[in-house]
């Protein structure tokens, strides 16, 4: 094996262990906050050195701030990329609820939701990680008003809807499930989380029938 393969497989290495240490990050923030994350948890979390967790993160804000990418990504492959395989208009919109529902419902994060514990832990906060917090939700709203963009735009939803209004509550719809499912139970919270965005887009529909009945 020549110098230029092993370096390869160097590198190859270094960013499955990456990607890994983001991983378990993203997890554990989801329970004890980002604030809680240190290298020391994580590394007694995956049976590793704190010497090596510092080969690759120069500082715990840092590491938070690149925890926020890594949820992200997770986010889009789990929930918005399954939606945009729907077809455009209300049948997506749904979609993208439906999915999120489904990513809290499979239990990936054992807090459930990375980014709701990151906003009401940076909320009143400035800095970076508040600054990434804070451009992560932007951008998700951004997310669900385009797709209410289209519905209208497909003749889906009235001309005059009020976009921010409804992108507002979806999410929040969404945002509260995570809470409520814990404390009031999880089927009759996924259930009605579903249910309260399904009734409130096909009463606002052109042509309800595009949207499943129930």
């Amino acid at each position: 094996m020549g110098n230029e393969d092993r370096r390869d497989g160097r590198l190859v290495r270094g960013q499955r262990t990456r990607e890994t240490v983001l991983d378990a990050a993203v997890a554990l923030a989801s329970v004890h906050g980002l604030e809680g994350l240190s290298f020391g948890q994580l590394a007694g979390h995956l049976g590793a050195s704190k010497s090596g967790l510092f080969a690759h993160w120069k500082d715990k804000e840092q590491l938070q701030l690149d925890a926020i990418d890594w949820a992200r990504k997770q986010w889009t492959k789990r929930v918005m990329a399954p939606a945009l395989r729907t077809p455009p208009g209300l049948r997506r919109v749904f979609a993208l609820h439906e999915a999120r529902l489904a990513f809290y419902a499979d239990g990936v994060l054992p807090g459930g939701c990375f980014f709701l514990a990151a906003q009401t832990e940076f909320d009143d906060r400035t800095g970076a990680v508040h600054a990434r917090t804070a451009e992560s939700l932007h951008d998700w709203l951004e997310f669900i008003r385009s797709l209410i963009d289209e519905a209208v735009a497909l003749g889906e939803l009235p001309g005059d809807l009020d976009i921010g209004q409804l992108t507002y509550e979806i999410d929040a719809l969404g945002e509260s499930t995570v809470v409520h499912s814990r404390f009031v139970g999880h089927e009759v919270t996924f259930a009605r989380a579903r249910h309260a965005v399904l009734e409130r887009l096909r009463a606002l529909a052109t042509d309800p029938a595009v949207l499943p009945e129930d």
